[in-house]
């Protein structure tokens, strides 16, 4: 009988001993918000710092300025001075935009002044230089003859000068043309030239603008031979 009841105080305590340490398990297995963190927390590598919830982005690039020309491929110093005095007064300024146009004008003016349209001449030339033009057509109808010019090819264009005279623009221009000039007269005979021949021609010629007009177009302000 006594052998039974040690049986069953055994079963007892060792039920109270698995109970109290279940206890103590859960009560030091747990966290609470008074406990401390640790004082030194391990370094975080690069690696996890940079793949942490950042995209790295690439570098942006450096924008080109609109029409940007700083003229530093230009060898005359006074000459790319010039335009840039020109950039600062009209910010849309470009050698290339001003070079074709100046081609242009080049070939109209040549066929208009060979064909006699002093009308179109009025809007591509300067007063001074208009005048002579517009007599030198003059003469030639009151002498009969007529002029036939052939722009072949424009074989070399070359910035000269450039600047700024108050708030106009002037920019000069040494053109080498390659062209045929048959002057006629009225009964179609040769006066001068050869309509097989073509000849090289060197102009000079300074085109101005008032930068301070709404109009973009240049026009041809003066001419001269080379020296």
């Amino acid at each position: 009988m006594s052998e039974g009841f040690q049986l069953l105080d055994i079963i007892f305590f060792a039920m109270v001993a698995g109970f109290i340490l279940l206890r103590l398990r859960n009560v030091l297995g747990r966290r609470t918000g008074h406990q401390q963190r640790p004082a030194n927390p391990p370094a975080r590598s690069q690696a996890e710092e940079t793949t942490d919830n950042v995209i790295p982005l690439p570098e942006p690039e450096p924008a080109l300025e609109e029409g940007g020309d700083d003229f530093a491929d230009v060898d005359d110093s006074t000459l790319a001075a010039g335009l840039a005095q020109i950039k600062l007064a009209d910010p849309g300024f470009t050698r290339e935009a001003f070079l074709d146009g100046a081609h242009q004008a080049f070939e109209y003016i040549i066929k208009a002044y060979a064909a006699g349209d002093a009308d179109e001449l009025r809007s591509l030339l300067d007063d001074d230089v208009y005048r002579p033009f517009a007599g030198a057509i003059r003469e030639r109808a009151d002498a009969g003859h007529a002029l036939e010019s052939t722009l072949v090819s424009i074989d070399e264009s070359e910035l000269l000068e450039a600047g700024m005279n108050g708030r106009t623009a002037f920019v000069t221009v040494r053109f080498v043309s390659q062209q045929i000039n048959v002057t006629r007269d009225t009964d179609d005979a040769i006066v001068e030239g050869d309509p097989s021949v073509a000849v090289a021609v060197t102009d000079i010629w300074t085109f101005e603008r008032d930068t301070g007009s709404r109009d973009p177009n240049w026009k041809l302000a003066a001419t001269r031979s080379p020296n």
